[in-house]
């Protein structure tokens, strides 16, 4: 047999020919590859099942491979979790000072698809997917102690912050409602669902789940004992008594009967725990600034007005409180324009006023708020907390019903509808308020983002089971509920609870804070 020679006459031993070589270099590269996509699929699918990370971070451990192998990796991690926890994701919906809100958050699916193709193109423009940055992503950066026997505390993903407003709902039964409705006696009738006729109290058994990290668990005994001698208040409107009354009948049960008490006088209610010498406050002012909707009582105008530069009125009853918060939203949504005074008195027949944009007034009702705030506020005594927009379903169409009416007979949160919740929310104010909140400089407040994880609530409103101008709807009113049914309010224990579970973990992860000698003991 002839040995084969190279050209030049050089002799060639045991060398695989150039066609063999080839072969056997595809060869590795193609067992390479599978590896690579293996481990990264495998690693996908861990994190997945132990919570950590988003599906942007799933679909980047792929980064090497292509947009249908970061699709599969996304699709077998999903399949891992448990059935009863596959839930409809929520995302912030603003993420910086920009001349225009953000889009509403995506649904599970479209984030999904966002995320595979995200590695694509990394210089997609903000906002072309919803979700908070890392940067503005809000922390617990002190965990409570004691007081409790459970204590989940925040756990963010190695290298990144946890953005506790990016999650999702989950049933749970053994954890949630963190009170019962028969247990507090100060809930008023307006948001009492199940004495009021309602017969599924699922709605009261969801709480929510951050993705990276998990919620402080509410102890009433840690909050008043940060409370001791202090005052917490609530400034704005319904939503914000609403979760006023969420928050006494969070922490009424520390207290025996004797030395607890409630008083209302007029816009400022108070309930007070004498243990603590400690009080949780609700003061009514729909637009923070003077309006002619001041009356605590009667306030049903429809031809709303305001003096968005007036707030003297109000403030005097905020200062000297330890911690407050505030919002305002629902009040503007009457009309795409405000009418605010040019001077004078709302009581006078002929009054002058000016029609404004209502995101316009809005920004100027915020900037007179702000101000205040930097002037007036010491930042060492006084925490302060925004309530971002608690949203409305008005619209069945917008989560996919449109032969339903309104929030009426919804009995589960829109955790299966794969497209945009579209709820008519105004983003624009959204937007506005977080700007003007970033700008503050003295004062730091923190934006409690309530918006995109409420949206989701479609099956927790009052709707026919409250009332109606201080009196239960009648049974004709209660089959009428194209009119009655009150898809604005929540029905309690519900969704304003997970409100004061954020407001809970700023408060008891703030600095302790003494009495100085010119703070009224009351």
């Amino acid at each position: 047999m002839r040995i084969p020679r190279r050209k030049g006459g050089a002799l060639v031993v045991g060398v695989p020919s150039r066609r063999a070589q080839v072969a056997a270099v595809f060869a590795l590269a193609v067992l390479l590859g599978v590896s690579v996509l293996y481990d990264s699929a495998h690693i996908a699918a861990s994190l997945r099942r132990h919570g950590g990370g988003s599906p942007r971070a799933y679909a980047k451990l792929a980064g090497a491979a292509d947009s249908t192998t970061a699709r599969s990796v996304q699709e077998e991690a999903t399949a891992r979790a448990p059935p009863a926890q596959v839930t409809e994701s929520a995302t912030a919906a603003a993420t910086g000072p920009t001349d225009q809100a953000d889009p509403p958050p995506l649904s599970h699916q479209e984030q999904q698809q966002a995320s595979s193709e995200d590695h694509q193109d990394s210089s997609a423009t903000p906002g072309a997917t919803a979700g908070s940055s890392q940067q503005d992503a809000p922390q617990l950066e002190q965990v409570v102690e004691g007081g409790g026997e459970e204590q989940p505390q925040p756990q963010p993903e190695t290298g990144t912050t946890c953005d506790l407003y990016r999650g999702r709902w989950v049933y749970d039964e053994a954890r949630a409602p963190l009170y019962k409705e028969s247990g507090c006696g100060f809930l008023t009738e307006q948001v009492t669902c199940m004495r009021n006729g309602r017969r599924d109290d699922g709605y009261q058994k969801w709480r929510w789940q951050p993705d990276g990290c998990d919620l402080p668990r509410f102890d009433a005994k840690v909050l008043l004992e940060k409370l001791r001698n202090k005052r917490l208040m609530f400034v704005g409107d319904s939503l914000n008594r609403n979760q006023w009354e969420s928050m006494v009948c969070l922490v009424q049960s520390e207290a025996p009967w004797d030395k607890k008490s409630l008083v209302k006088n007029g816009s400022l209610n108070v309930f007070r725990l004498q243990e603590y010498n400690a009080t949780v406050e609700f003061y009514w002012a729909p637009f923070l600034v003077e309006s002619n909707s001041d009356d605590p009582d009667i306030h049903s105008i429809s031809d709303r007005m305001i003096k968005p530069t007036s707030i003297a009125k109000h403030a005097a009853n905020w200062e000297g409180v330890d911690y407050l918060i505030f919002n305002t939203y629902i009040w503007w949504m009457n009309t795409p324009q405000m009418k605010t005074l040019r001077g004078g008195s709302f009581s006078r027949k002929r009054v002058k006023y000016d029609e404004i944009e209502r995101v316009v007034a809005y920004q100027k009702v915020l900037k007179t708020w702000s101000k205040w705030v930097e002037e007036h506020i010491d930042p060492n005594r006084t925490t302060v907390l925004f309530m971002s927009v608690s949203p409305v379903h008005m619209q069945s169409e917008g989560w996919g019903s449109p032969n339903a009416i309104k929030c009426f007979s919804e009995t589960q949160p829109a955790i299966n509808y794969t497209k945009t919740l579209e709820l008519g929310t105004d983003w624009d104010l959204f937007a506005t308020a977080q700007r003007v909140i970033k700008s503050m400089k003295k004062v730091p407040v923190h934006f409690i983002n309530i918006t995109a994880l409420s949206e989701i609530r479609k099956d927790a409103h009052t709707s026919v089971h409250t009332l109606r101008q201080g009196k239960l709807l009648t049974e004709e009113q209660k089959a009428n509920p194209r009119k009655f049914a009150d898809c604005i309010h929540w029905c309690l224990p519900g969704v304003p609870d997970t409100w004061n579970e954020f407001v809970y973990g700023h408060i008891v992860s703030s600095p302790q804070r003494q009495m100085t000698e010119d703070q009224p003991h009351r």
